[in-house]
């Protein structure tokens, strides 16, 4: 059997504020979508289901995340993960300016949990507090792979 990654799903509070996030960082929006009705039902495991949606690539075109505002039922606050928390709890991108990505995501009112760290000096990284609470982690590779190029 094959299998391959096909997306992130993540439900946010404000998808255009979300959207705007993603992509002032890089990412670009594929489609956009108001889903609904017994097959979307069906798939979630929610009655009434009724979402915006939207689907975002990274540059590379190997990452997408797929964002959901929920119109119904409606959305259900929680506190926001912390990084220790069980089950899934961040997304990871590697920038190739970090200091910058940093300032797109202040922008934003997105900032640091605590600071940028430098990993054995093969990486800095950083996670931020993004829209809806999401950690994102950002991470600069320090040295060069095989090929010469900065991962």
């Amino acid at each position: 059997m094959d299998i391959r990654l096909e997306n992130v799903g993540i439900a946010v509070r404000d998808l255009e504020a979300t959207i705007a996030f993603f992509t002032d960082l890089g990412l670009t929006v594929l489609g956009r979508d108001t889903v609904s009705g017994e097959w979307a039902d069906t798939a979630v495991g929610l009655d009434g289901n009724h979402a915006r949606i939207a689907m975002l690539q990274t540059p590379d075109g190997h990452g997408r995340l797929e964002l959901f505002e929920y119109l119904h039922p409606d959305a259900i606050e929680t506190e926001p993960t912390l990084p220790n928390e069980i089950g899934m709890h961040r997304v990871a991108f590697a920038v190739d300016d970090i200091d910058e990505a940093l300032a797109i995501a202040a922008r934003h009112g997105c900032f640091p949990l605590r600071g940028v760290a430098d990993y054995q000096g093969v990486y800095k990284l950083s996670y931020v507090r993004g829209p809806s609470g999401i950690i994102v982690m950002l991470a600069q590779a320090l040295q060069p792979d095989r090929s010469g190029e900065s991962a």
